[in-house]
């Protein structure tokens, strides 16, 4: 039996969870959301806090960004 068999006789195929988790748009809809929160938190004039964490918000989001491109769509 060939893995295409498998599939077509109702089997479940163990890789298509992981691959339905890892999809790219979610997750860059997310690191985009991420580097915008980042960027509101540089520019608000309410919390030192925020702005603080702003620096570490935007570069998260960035590398998040540049691994989840990387992602099957």
């Amino acid at each position: 039996m060939t893995p295409a068999d498998d599939t077509a006789l109702g089997a479940t195929n163990r890789s298509a969870v992981p691959r339905r988790f890892f999809r790219r748009g979610p997750w860059e809809s997310a690191a985009i959301a991420l580097i915008v929160a980042g960027v509101v938190m540089l520019m608000q004039p309410f919390s030192l806090t925020l702005y603080g964490y702003s620096f570490a918000t935007v570069l998260l989001g960035t590398v998040m960004f540049m691994i989840v491109s990387k992602f099957p769509r």
